[in-house]
């Protein structure tokens, strides 16, 4: 990544809970209860709550994921990386349409509201006012944006509590009579179409690469951000269905203000309006946000033009993406409403499934430096129940939903065609997982190193000169086992070169060593070190033998071989790195992650990712 693209890490975890709660709370819940009353009944609480458990396993692969790739443009990222180009660019531009779409469908929200607070105004200039200062907010920085972001979602979250404690005495039980009406399957049908509720949850994803210690920030805000929504939804919707009945509410675009002027009268409901208007403008806000760095990932990996990645020298913020997706949401105010969330909808279910497939193709295939710092529970059932649940979902919207996920499959597969198929050739895990029927020669390291700079990132890793000898080492995998004598004389054939002295004279201080007491401090494990002549001169050898390579008087042969050799005047770095060395192997998984490593740049990796701490 070049420098001038760097983004800054400016969010903690109360802007990671407000941008994933604001974007939730919005249309989701202000507009959406109507709609889907009409289509399931009472039962629609139901519904609710079932696409909150969907998202849910999407949420949990997403936290994973993302804790181990904190990265600009959250899912694209992710399916680029585990299932390759093609289904990355596919991913990365329906989540980009999606988030789009969602966020204008905020802004037909504040259309709607506005004349509830402010009677006689055009809406749709209030909502493209709107639009365009988050626009300017969002260009100016995240950190600001941020900030907008936790003032809109306290406010809204007190005025929610408010209208729940004051409207649960005025819900009548003859309301929920018949609770499903139109049966079980459009209790399904309904999930999938209110899934775009949940849709927030994609929006903090995109924006991890700007989150301080995204591995352990993101995945708690997300969690905690999924846990209040859903509750306030389910909260929320009963007390709506249950004040207003089906009369009123299967007809009403603005049912939480209707419903608040039945127990609260006028003030209620501009209350309500207000909490609405400012739903929706956090919605918008969020999604210019995230929406934004999808592109902006895109570009990074030549799947799009390179002015999506430029990124402002002063701000910092990827300017050109943010402009052209606030047209996109502008353009996106004269769809029809249902279709409006139908699409994305759809769109955000694939999102999750494949997010479930993800985490089981990065586990799977064995990828060394894939490394999150938090893992999804009950891990594959979560993944499993995630991708045939959201699938169902689908399947129960009918055959149009279906219909507009394969259009814009198709409309994504053919941008990569066209464009990214013969500028990019990326390494990606399931090639990894599938490497013991491919040719070797197929497979590369290249998904391991981006993934080893995405852990340096992700954990402000400064390296030092340890790291510096490790990288510029030579490291051996041996096959076949062999006497300590001749591994010796093999690290002096290369190490001698290396260090301008005689293989001869190198060789007899490894034995000499070794007769005056045993290098070979733990089962398995050995550290030959050694003083040569000369100044400002050290190198480490890094080897494996899988056999083993038998040392004298030992009974357990020796896998693990770090070899030391260094001038006089380096006796203090010696020391610092025998420590290191010493800290790295005690992680109890070393020695498995050592014995199934593949290769010698992935031995190389083991030590650089080792837990230790660190020289100044």
């Amino acid at each position: 990544m070049e420098k001038s693209e760097k983004l800054k890490r400016e969010l903690g975890l109360l802007d990671v809970f407000c941008v994933a709660s604001g974007a939730m709370i919005s249309s989701g819940l202000f507009i959406l209860p109507g709609l889907a009353h009409a289509l399931a009944g009472p039962a629609v609480v139901v519904s609710y709550f079932l696409a909150g458990l969907l998202a849910m396993a999407g949420m949990l692969s997403q936290a994973e994921l993302v804790s181990a790739m904190p990265r600009a443009g959250g899912t694209y990222f992710y399916v680029t990386r585990s299932m390759g180009p093609a289904l990355g660019t596919i991913d990365g531009l329906l989540t980009w349409l999606s988030i789009s779409l969602k966020s204008s469908f905020a802004l037909v929200g504040i259309a709607a509201f506005t004349n509830i607070v402010v009677a006689g105004v055009d809406a749709r200039l209030i909502a493209l006012g709107f639009c365009l200062l988050f626009l300017l907010i969002n260009f100016i920085g995240i950190k600001e944006a941020g900030r907008i972001q936790i003032s809109l979602v306290v406010l809204l979250l007190v005025l929610l509590v408010i209208y729940i404690v004051k409207g649960m005495p005025a819900v009548k039980v003859q309301n929920f009579a018949p609770f499903a009406p139109y049966g079980i399957a459009a209790i399904f049908s309904t999930a999938g179409f209110v899934f775009v509720s949940y849709g927030g949850l994609l929006k903090i994803a995109s924006i991890a690469e700007e989150v301080k210690n995204p591995g352990k920030t993101i995945p708690l805000g997300m969690i905690l951000s999924l846990i209040s929504v859903g509750i306030l939804y389910t909260f929320v919707v009963f007390v709506t269905s249950g004040v207003l009945g089906a009369q009123q509410l299967d007809h009403s675009l603005t049912p939480i203000s209707d419903s608040a002027m039945v127990f609260l009268g006028g003030w209620g409901r501009i209350a309500m309006g207000v909490a609405a208007i400012l739903a929706f403008i956090s919605t918008a806000n969020a999604g210019i946000m995230s929406a934004s760095r999808y592109p902006l990932a895109l570009s990074r990996d030549h799947l799009l033009p390179d002015l999506f990645r430029r990124v402002h020298p002063k701000f910092k913020t990827p300017d050109f993406s943010i402009f052209v997706t606030g047209i996109i949401m502008i353009a996106a105010l004269f769809l029809d409403l249902y279709m409006l969330v139908k699409v994305a909808s759809t769109v955000l279910i694939f999102t999750f499934i494949f997010s479930c497939l993800c985490v089981i193709i990065m586990r799977e295939s064995k990828v060394q430096n894939y490394r999150p710092q938090f893992h999804s529970p009950l891990y594959p059932w979560v993944q499993i129940a995630g991708i045939f649940g959201c699938w169902l979902l689908v399947v129960n919207m009918g055959k149009e939903a279906l219909f507009i996920g394969s259009l814009l499959f198709a409309c994504g597969l053919t941008v990569f065609w066209f464009y990214g198929r013969s500028r990019v050739n990326k390494d990606f895990a399931l090639l990894h997982l599938v490497e013991r029927i491919m040719p070797k020669e197929l497979i590369d390291v290249s998904l391991e190193t981006e993934l080893k700079e995405i852990i340096f990132e992700r954990d402000e890793v400064i390296k030092d000169r340890f790291d510096n000898i490790i990288e510029e080492g030579m490291v051996l995998d041996i096959q076949g086992s062999m006497i300590m004598h001749d591994f010796f004389k093999l690290a002096s054939e290369k190490m001698s070169k290396k260090l301008n002295i005689d293989n001869s004279v190198f060789l007899e201080l490894l034995l000499k060593r070794e007769r005056q007491s045993s290098t070979v401090l733990s089962p398995g494990l050995a550290i030959p070190h050694i003083i040569i002549d000369g100044i400002q001169t050290f190198a480490i050898l890094i080897a494996r033998c899988k056999e083993g390579i038998i040392f004298p008087g030992k009974e357990r042969k020796v896998h693990m071989v770090f070899v030391i050799a260094g001038t006089k005047d380096e006796r203090n770095f010696h020391l610092r790195a025998l420590s290191a060395i010493a800290q790295i192997v005690q992680d109890p998984r070393f020695e498995e992650r050592w014995m199934s490593a593949k290769n010698e740049e992935a031995l190389r990796d083991l030590v650089l990712l080792g837990t230790r701490k660190r020289q100044e």
